[in-house]
């Protein structure tokens, strides 16, 4: 396949807004899963913002859809005031009208879409790094620097997905063919077997040889890491309908979700292990050698219940059975939040209670029980809590971002994209059940996505991989070589663009949507419009 790589270039105030072909968009506003989004011209050397559009048919009603905006924005004031409250306004922070939550996810995708990426000899497109710089100067130095792939932190295949899903949003046709041959670089190039579904996370790009971990080495892979890219393969099928990729992703989940079952050895507590040997067999030291004290209580295991339970779900797989006994396990030790992070070592990493609390709600939906729902919210969800940052330190803008853990505080940003997604999906979950506890979900992960807007570097929409307020990396490694501040380098498809999951969540799920025969514009909870087009309709 030969894919277009068109950089990006904005769109203009005149353009339109059109219906993608393949998506049904109606604009029912009593159903939660109602979205939005907006679209500025560029004011004088700003970024450009790019035009978002929406996901389900256009039939509008107008006097029923204007009479429901009126009371979602009597709503919307009920909720501002309420969160004059200091107790919600501590870690709330206000939208930027200049710069809003969907300009940053623009801009992170532009700046993959633009500078990261390069066209192999059969028209793939592939990552020139894992590690890079404002400029998108690869960062050889890092052990991330050479290497490419599904892998944990080159993500190739969740990437693509972000930005085929944010592409069908949006109806840009280049942005799905790049994120397709993105795609088709990681199906066609060798880092899956077929036959076992096992997937080989990295490749070095200097010498092109396959690795299964980030130490360019083949002693050992993490499991849950693998999961997770075979749950990557699965829900990105789901998107491609009848294209004839997505019976093969499909079928490639369902054989990395059997080896995993089949193959990677138990651990004494009952839970999975953090790494194995290409085998399957435990491994429990750590990438430098050293014994990991978390080698059976890592939460990168939670990407394997998640796995399963998606396949499940789908009818392809049965793992009730399994689901229920290691689910009982992670309940019965009161959560095991240990580092998903292959560098790091801390019992509390907040992004596994992220992750923790996404999981076990498609648990729950599987297994219909309650009481993993209730675990799920009160320990995992309401976990998030210890690593809020409700005020700026050390000169650096933190407030509403959340620290990495205690034994290193840096917020890092694909985890706080992470934490954002968690509290969308709980508030969709609570909308109608109980509308007080969804707002309160909904501003906190529209106060981190505001947090993370703070962190755009350059020209080109580079997104720091963390901000680093308290010098735990040491400053030569900051923008500007300051003191404290942002990181100066990112992970393309994961750190600088991970935001964008959550975005278009929001827009899809919890934004409000309202317009005329003309222009439709979609506004947050406090009625900061996001997106705003005019309406062009089109045949489907």
């Amino acid at each position: 396949m030969t894919a277009s790589y068109e950089p990006e270039r904005g769109l203009q105030s005149a353009g339109t807004w059109n219906r993608p072909k393949d998506l049904d968009f109606s604009l029912a506003l009593d159903d939660p899963a109602v979205l939005r989004t907006e679209v500025r011209a560029p004011s004088a050397g700003a970024s450009p913002a790019i035009g978002v559009e929406r996901n389900r048919g256009l039939s509008v009603n107008w006097a029923q859809t204007a009479r429901k905006w009126a009371i979602g924005c009597a709503l919307a004031a009920q909720v501002a005031a309420a969160a004059d409250a200091p107790s919600l306004r501590s870690f709330y922070l206000p939208e930027n009208p200049r710069y809003t939550i969907v300009d940053s996810a623009l801009d992170s995708i532009r700046f993959t879409l633009t500078k990261t990426l390069q066209q192999d000899a059969k028209g793939h497109l592939v990552s020139i790094s894992s590690f890079v710089d404002p400029e998108a100067n690869v960062m050889g130095w890092h052990n991330f620097g050479n290497l490419e792939g599904p892998g944990w932190a080159a993500n190739a295949v969740g990437g693509a997905w972000e930005i085929h899903s944010l592409a069908r949003f949006l109806d840009r046709p280049e942005w799905r063919s790049n994120a397709l041959a993105i795609l088709d670089h990681v199906l066609d190039c060798g880092f899956i077997d077929e036959q076992t579904g096992f997937i080989r996370g990295y490749r070095e790009t200097t010498t092109g040889k396959f690795c299964l971990n980030y130490k360019h080495n083949s002693d050992w892979f993490c499991p849950g890491s693998m999961a997770k890219v075979a749950f990557q393969l699965l829900s990105f099928g789901d998107d491609l309908g009848h294209d004839a990729r997505a019976t093969r992703m499909r079928t490639l989940a369902v054989r990395c979700a059997r080896w995993i079952d089949r193959n990677v050895e138990s651990v004494p507590n009952g839970w999975f292990p953090r790494r194995c040997l290409p085998d399957g067999k435990v491994y429990r030291k750590s990438p430098e050698g050293g014994n990991d004290a978390f080698w059976q209580t890592s939460a990168d295991g939670l990407f394997i219940l998640q796995l399963q339970a998606a396949l499940t779900q789908r009818g392809l797989a049965d793992y009730r059975d399994t689901l229920r006994v290691k689910t009982a396990v992670f309940m019965r030790a009161g959560g095991i939040f240990g580092s998903i992070n292959h560098d790091t070592y801390d019992p509390q990493e907040n992004v596994a209670y992220s992750v923790a609390f996404r999981t076990l709600q498609l648990v729950s939906r599987v297994l219909k029980d309650d009481r993993i729902r209730s675990f799920a919210y009160d320990r995992c969800l309401a976990g998030l809590d210890a690593f809020k940052m409700r005020e700026d330190r050390n000169g650096v803008a933190t407030k509403g971002l959340l620290y990495m853990e205690k034994s290193w505080d840096t917020a890092y940003l694909w985890e706080n994209a992470e934490a954002a997604l968690a509290y969308f999906e709980a508030a969709a979950d609570t909308r109608r059940r109980d509308p007080g506890r969804s707002r309160e979900f909904e501003s906190d992960g529209l106060t981190i996505l505001r947090a993370i807007a703070k962190h755009h570097h350059g020209p080109h929409g580079f997104l720091t991989e963390g901000v680093d307020w308290n010098d735990h990396v040491s400053q030569k490694h900051h923008i500007d070589q300051a003191k404290y501040g942002d990181i100066r380098y990112t992970e393309p498809f994961l750190n600088n663009q991970h935001l964008s999951e959550p975005t278009l969540f929001y827009l899809m799920h919890l934004a409000r949507a309202s317009g005329n025969k003309t222009q439709i514009e979609w506004r947050d909870q406090e009625g900061n419009r996001l997106l705003s087009l005019p309406v062009s309709r089109r045949s489907p």
